[in-house]
C-alpha cells in the first residue's frame, strides 16, 4: 500500500478553495479502493475504504445535498 501511495495520482475536490484552505484531495486505488487525504498535509493520514463503502458515502452526500438544496424534499 505504501507504494500505491506514492504512485497514485490526487486530485482536489471541486468545492475547495482557490486559497488552499478546507481542501480534501481523493484517489482510486487498485481493487476500486478510495483514499481521502489533506491536500495541506499530503505526507499525512490517508483515508482508504472499499469501492462499495465509497458509493454509499457519495450517494449520502448526494442525498444529503438534495435536501439541503431543495428543502428537504428527496
Amino acid at each position: 500500500m505504501t507504494r500505491e501511495l506514492e504512485e497514485v495520482t490526487w486530485r482536489k475536490s471541486s468545492w475547495s478553495g482557490p486559497d488552499g484552505g478546507n481542501c480534501v484531495e481523493v484517489a482510486q486505488f487498485s481493487g476500486g479502493r478510495r483514499g481521502v487525504r489533506d491536500s495541506k498535509n499530503p505526507l499525512g493520514p490517508v483515508l482508504v475504504c472499499e469501492g462499495s463503502a465509497w458509493e454509499m458515502f457519495i450517494d449520502g452526500l448526494k442525498e444529503g445535498a438534495r435536501r439541503t438544496f431543495c428543502g428537504g424534499m428527496g
